[in-house]
């Protein structure tokens, strides 16, 4: 048995494994970073430690009545049906309300995986939340792989990682209590109207699994400029020990487009299976972060957001999220936690002169908005 190794995956080839050229039918998002065609040329060796990003073919064997699409590296999504040939990476996934699962220890051709999330990050499922159907089952039919065999890697295109953030403009953190929070929403809203205002804004998601659904929006809402963990190399921030380093790339990166503010979405909680907790832990990051907005679902998410970020040296600057989604519910943060609260869908002025009034250049929060 001869062995060929590629820079982390090791793959087994019995008397010379072959290499053939398949027609894909449907690409995931997570492989974007690669620009991958649809003829693929794939390794059907064993795959003794593969590793997140791998870059996998697999046929889908089943379907899902509730989590059946793929997204495509143009952001489209498009159904999955069973026998369709898909391109994904592996990678691990931590969803409260969604699917959970690692990437297996060992793949074979002929093995079964699972889709655990519409980018394409593909693994063994392991358990999911109950309003969904069972994840859809994937038979591996190989791994893309160069003219060496080499399997290929989504790091194979990442943003070299940064020890030292350097100089940067301003950017504020959106972080949550949990997973649909209304982080997203409360980061577009801020980004339309900064925009609306005449600032020039780029956005980033720093942690979560790898799809481009929330950078396309962040620039539907007028971002100039996107990058997430994705471009780091990474399929998700699961077992991520330092976010830090990944977090001050992805600002690194944006950057380079000179904007006036950068807003920065934390996928998921701050607790939870995605290292969010290690951003704060980062003394450069926090001292950095113009302002921090926390977004909840409830009164005491609310609050134990506030508390675990204090006694992690952050103070949250602003409250969102469906915790505001009455005004009770802001008055309540206001008046027992005196903390500003906002409604990014009722509220989106309001939001974005609070956050202004933080930055550096205070005087954009006396801008006028325009009707």
């Amino acid at each position: 048995m001869n062995t060929t190794t590629s820079s982390a995956t090791m793959i087994e080839e019995d008397g010379g494994a072959a290499i053939s050229i398949v027609e894909t039918d449907k690409t995931g998002s997570s492989t974007s970073p690669l620009k991958l065609p649809k003829t693929l040329m794939i390794t059907c060796a064993i795959a003794s430690r593969p590793r997140a990003g791998d870059v996998v073919v697999v046929r889908a064997l089943s379907d899902n009545a509730t989590y059946n699409q793929l997204e495509l590296p143009t952001g489209r999504l498009a159904k999955i049906n069973p026998g369709d040939t898909l391109v994904g990476v592996l990678g691990s996934r931590r969803a409260l309300k969604g699917f959970v699962g690692d990437v297996p220890e060992r793949i074979s051709v002929g093995d079964e995986l699972h889709l655990l999330n519409m980018g394409g990050v593909m693994g063994r499922c392991t358990g999911h939340h109950s309003s969904l159907d069972d994840a859809i089952r994937l038979q591996v039919l190989g791994f893309a792989c160069d003219e060496m065999g080499r399997v290929m890697n989504i790091a194979d295109a990442a943003l070299p990682l940064a020890e030292m953030l350097g100089e940067t403009a301003p950017f504020v953190v959106i972080a949550g209590t949990c997973m649909n929070s209304g982080k997203t929403f409360a980061a577009t809203e801020l980004i339309r109207q900064a925009t609306r205002a005449g600032m020039c804004v780029a956005s980033g998601k720093l942690s979560g699994v790898a799809a481009l659904r929330d950078t396309l929006n962040m620039a539907d809402h007028g971002a100039v400029a996107t990058a997430s963990f994705l471009d780091c190399g990474l399929a998700s921030t699961v077992g991520v020990e330092n976010l830090a380093h990944v977090a001050k790339s992805i600002i690194r990166q944006l950057n380079e487009s000179n904007p006036d503010l950068i807003v920065l979405e934390l996928g998921d909680g701050v607790l939870g299976g995605y290292g969010v907790d290690s951003f704060f832990d980062d003394a450069e990051l926090r001292d950095a972060t113009a302002a921090l907005v926390l977004c909840a679902s409830d009164f005491v998410g609310a609050w134990g957001g506030i508390e675990l970020l204090r006694r992690r040296g952050a103070s949250v600057d602003l409250v969102a999220g469906s915790v505001t989604d009455s005004q009770m519910g802001e008055d309540y943060i206001e008046r027992e936690f005196g903390v500003p609260a906002v409604n990014a869908r009722r509220g989106g002025e309001r939001l974005f002169q609070l956050i202004a009034a933080k930055l550096p250049n205070a005087e954009v929060g006396t801008i006028e908005l325009s009707d």
